[in-house]
């Protein structure tokens, strides 16, 4: 799966695609090994951007979950109405090509994306370098989320970060 993750994430580099790696994949490259069965992406959802890695995604056979358009998550007027309807946070998408790697796209940026880019971690993966929401705006979030796997990600996430820091 390390390999479809690679692939993934080079593909949408090559795009040009402004994105953020976070959620079990950013815990595991951050350095704590779990197991995990998604990608989860921030997309920044400036339309341009968001087109470039939908077009990313769609050439490697990804296609959304829901039986919507996939170019209707491109709208910020669908997305906001699914969240608000639906209760969408990420939307979702399979590949027959790699069954094994889902890709969730946050709806939402969480955070405000150029000031939490800007603190992000490049941290090289095969023969590039993907940008990875910091150690504390990854604990900020699992704690926001508050699921079971969340909470034991952040209690991995403030090890590592001491032992770094010599806290």
């Amino acid at each position: 799966m390390a390999g479809d993750i690679e692939q993934v994430l080079e593909t949408l580099g090559r795009a040009g695609v402004r994105f953020l790696v976070v959620g079990g994949v950013a815990v595991v490259l951050h350095g704590h090994l779990r197991a995990t069965a998604d990608l989860d992406l921030v997309v920044q959802l400036e339309e341009e951007n968001l087109r470039r890695a939908l077009d990313a995604l769609e050439s490697l056979g990804y296609r959304p979950r829901a039986p919507v358009s996939f170019r209707a998550f491109t709208d910020p007027q669908t997305r906001e109405r699914w969240i608000r309807e639906k209760g969408l946070t990420v939307f979702s998408l399979w590949s027959e090509r790699f069954p094994q790697l889902e890709v969730d796209l946050f709806a939402r940026e969480p955070f405000e994306f150029g000031e939490t880019y800007g603190r992000s971690v490049r941290v090289p993966l095969g023969r590039q370098t993907v940008a990875v929401a910091s150690l504390d705006d990854l604990i900020a979030m699992k704690e926001a989320a508050g699921r079971p796997q969340d909470r034991s990600d952040v209690e991995a996430l403030r090890t590592l970060r001491d032992a770094r820091t010599g806290g």
